[in-house]
């Protein structure tokens, strides 16, 4: 199942974002509203929204051109990827894409709510 989200322009540069996104605590302001609880590990971090189950994601990879997030749990596979695009020294251009192997029953239950979270996270990074 792949998701994308739309894609955004960040007002800074694409060193900047990589090295915010390399601290799991600075993942908890780009949660969305509905966030629940949020605890930052060494190698990631676990959050819960209204109505979804908690999610332990690991940060995998953060280089100036992507930033790989997978999941931490053996039962769920997926990456949360974030491209970036450095447009100038002062802006980026970013967007988010899902890439999980779920069965049918699971993609039809999480399909909506995933994009609804990917959609949440890049409105709250269009805001950095």
């Amino acid at each position: 199942m792949n998701l994308e989200g739309r894609k955004i322009i960040v007002n800074k540069s694409s060193s900047e974002l990589a090295g915010m996104l390399k601290n799991p605590q600075g993942y908890k302001d780009l949660m969305p509203d509905s966030l629940q609880n949020f605890e930052a590990r060494e190698d990631g971090f676990k959050f819960g929204l209204k109505g979804m189950p908690e999610i332990a994601l690991k940060i995998e990879n953060v280089t100036d051109s992507e930033v790989v997030l997978k999941s931490a749990s053996s039962s769920l596979d997926f990456a949360l990827t974030g491209t970036m695009n450095a447009l100038n020294e002062k802006q980026t251009e970013v967007q988010l894409l899902f890439d999980g192997k779920f069965n049918p029953f699971i993609k039809m239950m999480v399909e909506k709510p995933l994009q609804n979270f990917i959609n949440s996270l890049t409105d709250k990074i269009e805001q950095l």
